[in-house]
């Protein structure tokens, strides 16, 4: 591939082997006589020409690195003439002028280790042929439905094509669910990519500590955020959220418009992607460096909580351990500062929490930040296991409920960062910036 041809860059030897490695798990899982098509994301417009940046089909990254639109990924297991097929854009000076470089045909198969490559618009001719005789399809219906169109109109021409021997063996299995499962375990390369993206998460949310002052606008603390994303090379997995004082109490805060007042909270929840992998931090801290006392007492009991959920992350526990770990804490506190009242038991079994902690304590993370993967198997919560990456995030949301003391209303606080399950426990991947009030407030000191 000539140099800078295109975003797409030749893979280094373990990456290409990493990637190889997922591809063979997933022919095998496969079988024979069977076939995967895996589409490129489309492209979306943002506004009549203009359209957002283009973000890779985490399916489509995963098993090829590939990040070009108007591309079909093809395995057919134990083809003798190429069990890895890319059909992608070709060459074009003139819309690579205007549009940028792309990959093209003739260097795909050196730069994404395939078999054989052949320009998108050959689909009609080449794809009926590859689908003669399979019995099974994996791919997933109903994400693209123009794209289900077409493969069906490729599979009833493969079928018109040939004899069939009475009945009518093909069948549609969903890839999305065998490729899930394979990514909710990641392997060493994923885990180093996560904690990179983890680190300068961290470096971004710092710089946004030091950077707050009383009379600063939601939107400049994003400013910081992102210019530190993009002095990396990186970009912000989600659009980050930046609540100031009762905006906290948002969950989805994304406007980033108001005006930072002192003695109020700012919560952050943002995070960077890193090589196709996300990292998301939240931090909750006083706009002026220093915590009132009743932002204090709701700030430890969600930390509190926090540390507690962590602690349940050890393999062989629940996936849902930690979030019963957490909402014993917070449900607790609640009732400590007046919220709720009544017994411990009482509380938790009739959720009396859920007006002010109204979301679960974590989530998987990975190629996507709420990554794939089942939280359930069998209608059981499933067992953590070494190589599975989730966060960890209570809060407490006090907004203006008559059934909040005056002192504490307004306010929003979660603590989120993402943990690694290990053989022997746990690894805390984002603790490269403080979350303790102490360390908070001494941090923030020293931007005077």
């Amino acid at each position: 591939m000539t140099k800078g041809t295109s975003r797409t860059r030749r893979f280094t030897k373990s990456h290409g082997a990493e990637l190889k490695r997922r591809r063979r798990t997933l022919m095998r899982i496969m079988g024979d006589h069977s076939i995967a098509v895996i589409p490129s994301a489309r492209e979306c417009m943002r506004s009549r020409d203009t359209e957002y940046p283009y973000r890779a089909d985490s399916n489509l990254l995963y098993l090829s690195g590939f990040d070009e639109p108007d591309a079909l990924m093809v395995l057919v297991p134990n083809r003798r003439a190429g069990q890895y097929l890319m059909f992608c854009r070709e060459r074009d000076a003139d819309k690579e002028t205007w549009h940028g470089r792309r990959l093209g045909v003739e260097d795909a198969p050196d730069a994404l280790g395939a078999d054989d490559a052949f320009p998108i618009g050959d689909l009609d001719d080449i794809l009926p042929g590859l689908l003669e005789n399979k019995q099974s399809v994996f791919h997933t219906l109903g994400k693209d439905l123009a794209f289900d169109a077409r493969l069906l109109g490729w599979l009833n021409k493969a079928r018109s094509s040939r004899q069939r021997e009475g009945g009518d063996p093909d069948t549609f299995i969903s890839l999305d669910f065998h490729l899930h499962e394979m990514r909710v375990h990641k392997s060493r390369t994923e885990l180093a990519a996560l904690r990179r993206a983890a680190r300068l998460t961290a470096s971004a949310h710092a710089r946004a500590m030091r950077a707050v002052r009383p009379g600063m606008r939601e939107y400049e603390l994003e400013a910081e955020l992102i210019a530190e994303y993009r002095s990396s090379g990186a970009t912000h997995a989600f659009l980050p959220i930046v609540g100031g004082g009762a905006n906290g109490c948002i969950l989805h805060y994304t406007e980033n418009n108001d005006v930072l007042l002192d003695k109020e909270l700012v919560l952050i929840d943002s995070g960077a992607e890193v090589a196709g992998y996300a990292g998301d931090i939240t931090r909750t801290f006083p706009v002026n460096g220093r915590f009132t006392d009743e932002q204090r007492t709701v700030y430890e009991i969600v930390l509190e909580a926090q540390l507690a959920a962590i602690e349940a992350i050890q393999p062989g526990n629940h996936w849902n351990d930690p979030h019963d770990a957490a909402v014993k804490v917070l449900t607790r506190g609640l009732r400590d500062i007046g919220v709720l009242k009544g017994k411990l038991p009482t509380l938790i079994k009739d959720e009396a929490y859920k007006p002010y902690y109204m979301h679960r304590t974590g989530h998987w993370l990975g190629m996507d930040v709420h990554d794939v993967g089942e939280y359930k198997i069998n209608g059981d919560w499933r067992i953590l296991e070494p190589g599975m990456v989730l966060t960890v995030e209570p809060g407490l949301y006090l907004g203006q409920s008559g059934k909040v003391p005056k002192a504490y209303r307004n306010i929003g606080i979660r603590i989120e960062d993402d943990v690694a399950v290990t053989r022997d426990g746990h690894e805390i991947l984002t603790d490269g910036v403080p979350k303790c009030v102490d360390d908070i407030e001494a941090f923030m000191c020293k931007r005077h």
